[in-house]
């Protein structure tokens, strides 16, 4: 398989699964939205796939996870932030460059990455709803933040371990 219709198809996979993990767990957070596990898959995404085919993979699947979930409102948001994540992680990444450990490299980037989406958010929701009363979602996007850094990390360590080609 050609390399680009091999990252086209991982990208595709990366985003049904993105999808899928941002859905199957849904816990509210205060401030009409939710907590999830999509963040692990979007800076895996990020990570395997690079800046173009990571932000579409990171985008598309948390975006269409809003819409199925009746958030349509998030969606445009959603694909931006997750997108710009993905991208950040990537970045990060390749800027450590080779740090001792690839466990520590992929933690650093997801703070960043986890940075943008808690800020992305923030600002986006500020004009909705008001900057005053957006500050009761930071806290669960953090929390967010950390479970998708412990499990993106989790599943790296994975692919690197199968010596997949992407």
């Amino acid at each position: 398989m050609k390399n680009q219709t091999r990252k086209l198809v991982f990208a595709a996979l990366l985003a049904a699964l993105t999808c899928v993990a941002t859905m199957v767990i849904r816990i509210p957070s205060p401030l009409h939205g939710y907590i999830n596990l999509g963040d692990c898959f979007v800076l895996v995404s990020g990570w395997v796939l690079g800046p173009v085919y990571g932000l579409l993979a990171a985008g598309i699947g948390s975006a269409l996870a809003d819409v199925f979930a009746g958030y349509f409102n998030y969606a445009l948001a959603t694909f931006v932030i997750k997108g710009l994540m993905a991208v950040a992680a990537y970045f990060v990444l390749k800027a450590l460059g080779k740090v001792k450990s690839k466990t520590v490299g992929c933690i650093v980037s997801g703070i960043v990455a986890e940075l943008i989406m808690i800020l992305g958010y923030f600002v986006f929701e500020g004009f909705m709803y008001g900057f005053a009363a957006v500050l009761v979602n930071i806290p669960p996007n953090a929390v967010q933040g950390v479970a998708g850094i412990v499990v993106g990390t989790a599943i790296k360590a994975v692919v690197d371990k199968t010596k997949l080609k992407i």
